[in-house]
């Protein structure tokens, strides 16, 4: 069973965008994912993206998140690690534990 793609943008108190993905992120529902990094990272500033409620990623998602590789700080769980390794993401990556 999907898990729905869940997205909120907000900015912290130091007033950098942070992107919450909760939920599956695959070729259904990437076009979405898509367009919140783009609105994320409309300023051309570096943001974050909190990937730690996201269970699935394919390569859909990875593809999405690719372009903003250079200014994007993503925080993982150790499941999604491996494959933003895979593509090379894992420095821009914060990997936390699963509480």
């Amino acid at each position: 069973m999907t898990i729905p793609l869940d997205l909120s943008a907000r900015r912290d108190a130091g007033g950098v965008t942070v992107l919450t993905v909760a939920g599956e992120i695959d070729m259904s529902n990437a076009a979405r994912f898509r367009a919140a990094l783009s609105q994320a990272g409309d300023d051309d500033a570096a943001f974050i993206v909190d990937l730690t409620g996201v269970q699935y990623l394919d390569s859909a998602g990875l593809t999405a998140l690719l372009p903003y590789a250079s200014r994007v700080k993503i925080i993982a769980t150790a499941v999604l690690a491996p494959v933003l390794s895979v593509t090379g993401l894992d420095p821009d990556t914060t990997v936390v534990p699963v509480p």
